[in-house]
């Protein structure tokens, strides 16, 4: 942990520094800026000349990060240093898309395994119980199980796929509806949980595993339709999954950055090995520029400086995330998780407090409904925020003017929230917009498993080197736990009708007593 140290952020000489140079935030264009502060990575170019930055602020920030020792943190991550320092452990994700020559044999071997059992899937040579081919895959997974493999398949499965459905929620309404009009003859699940034992993943499991009995009366059509990508084998043999329908997780690989792993499946089966393996490529394409690029031009890195200068210096308390493609309607809930359930944190690695913000609520939506529906507030409200616009140049279609749009709408809604508007004339008051918004635009060339990896690989990293300046730990999420330890008594309570003497608070008390009572 050496590239640790004790001075709190807020004591660093860079980070006093800054805080005398934030301005109110003007964010208007200077000549010579969008080149001067753009940046491309393989299919993807970054623009951040709609940031409220001058050179004397990117050069404090500069310092910042060297400040933070953010270049040692970064060796120490990919050597294998014990960065996840509450848990003892080191953070590996990025071994799992190295190419199999270079990655650790197990990582390799096991990449091998499922990906083959991918393009059995695919082809239809593995079948199930009554002989016929897999036509549907119910995932079974939350949180990080699920958010990552369902952006990547919902963002790219060709339509002669297999249709893949995800099922993570423990409201019994999404289990009804992930497997209304299925068959269980043609349908495969897959149970990724890193302990097997986690809530919404056992009891969907178990309603699932219900479901194919109950209609088929085979008790081996559990060995046969049901996979498991688990660090918990003993569990997964128990629950009736045989040794060659298992994968494994370890314990390195922190679940919001395991979509590389076996977690993956879904994916492979949606995209083929190719797909897999180009997903894999954008992101260790990314890996590669973050290990060895000096911080000054380092995008991951930049994106983390900005995301401080926002977030800690100008007040932004959100984050708006705003995908200007369908295809990447569920990435503003991906980020959520890796970037709060990451950063979302309030004491350092050595226990102490903070002493400042940390992650901003990021949020967003589907545009250009979000245009119809939330960006009113974005352009007139009194509230403070940063955003990123991502736009994919070429589309995916033949309806060459509706993309015209969708980019020219991307373009104007930055445009306007750096710049606002004057108006004149009756309303004048009504109708002016201040702007002064700061915004990053990424681009990506056309949307495909290599930009795609990419992009999830440059967030990635975004989110550790945020960890490091604010010398928090990325990697664990214990207060995600508190909520699972109190739900059981309360579970309980509402299974058997009875108070179980567990000492609630008086409106939780009040609020059992209502729903027995409404039973």
């Amino acid at each position: 942990m050496s590239a640790l140290h004790s001075k709190r952020p807020q004591d660093l000489g860079a980070w006093q520094r800054l805080a005398g140079l934030a301005k109110p935030r003007a964010g208007k264009p200077v000549a010579g800026r969008a080149t001067a502060r753009s940046r491309r990575l393989g299919p993807i170019f970054v623009d951040y000349s709609k940031q409220a930055l001058d050179d004397e602020a990117v050069q404090a920030l500069a310092v910042l990060a060297s400040e933070s020792n953010l270049a040692s943190a970064i060796d120490g991550m990919f050597s294998g240093a014990r960065i996840n320092s509450t848990e003892d452990r080191p953070v590996q994700h990025t071994l799992l898309r190295a190419p199999a020559e270079v990655c650790p044999e197990e990582v390799a071997t096991e990449r091998e395994r499922f990906v083959a059992l991918a393009d059995a899937v695919r082809s239809g040579q593995r079948r199930g119980y009554t002989g016929k081919p897999f036509e549907t895959v119910v995932v079974i997974g939350i949180g990080g199980s699920q958010l990552g493999p369902e952006l990547v398949v919902d963002a790219l499965r060709p339509p002669h796929a297999p249709e893949v459905r995800f099922l993570a929620n423990i409201d019994g309404d999404a289990a009804v509806r992930a497997l209304a009009g299925l068959d269980p003859a043609t349908t495969l699940v897959i149970v990724v949980s890193k302990s097997f034992t986690t809530l919404e993943a056992r009891v969907n499991a178990e309603t699932v595993r219900s479901w194919f009995l109950e209609r088929t009366s085979e008790p081996r059509v559990v060995a046969e339709h049901f996979l498991a990508v688990t660090a918990n084998q003993a569990v997964a043999a128990e629950f009736g999954i045989p040794p060659d329908n298992r994968f494994a997780m370890w314990d390195w690989v922190g679940g919001r950055f395991s979509l590389w792993s076996a977690a993956g499946l879904p994916i492979a089966i949606a995209l083929g090995r190719g797909g897999f393996e180009d997903l894999l490529a954008g992101a260790r394409m990314v890996d590669d520029h973050f290990r060895n690029t000096p911080l000054g031009d380092n995008i991951p890195v930049l994106l983390a400086l900005m995301a401080i200068w926002n977030a800690n210096f100008h007040g932004a308390a959100t984050h708006a995330v705003l995908p200007y493609d369908r295809r990447l309607r569920l990435l503003p809930g991906y980020l959520q998780q890796l970037e709060m359930e990451s950063n979302g944190k309030s004491v350092r690695h050595d226990g102490d407090a903070v002493g400042t913000h940390t992650a901003p609520v990021v949020w967003g939506g589907e545009e250009t409904n979000g245009q119809h529906a939330f960006h009113q507030l974005l352009h007139q409200g009194t509230r403070a925020f940063s955003a990123d616009f991502i736009a994919v140049v070429r589309a995916g279609h033949a309806l060459d003017d509706h993309h015209d749009w969708l980019l020219a709408n991307c373009l104007a809604q930055s445009k306007a929230m750096l710049e606002g508007r004057a108006a004149d004339g009756p309303l004048a008051e009504h109708r002016s917009v201040p702007g002064g918004h700061p915004s990053t635009t990424l681009l990506l060339d056309e949307l495909n498993p290599l930009s795609l990896g990419a992009l999830l690989a440059l967030y990635e990293h975004k989110v550790f080197c945020l960890g490091t300046i604010w010398q928090i730990n990325a990697f664990d999420q214990w207060g995600v736990e508190l909520g699972k330890e109190l739900a059981g008594p309360i579970h309980e309570e509402l299974a058997t009708g009875e108070d179980q003497g567990a000492g609630h608070d008086a409106s939780t008390a009040g609020l059992l007593t209502q729903l027995r009572r409404a039973r």
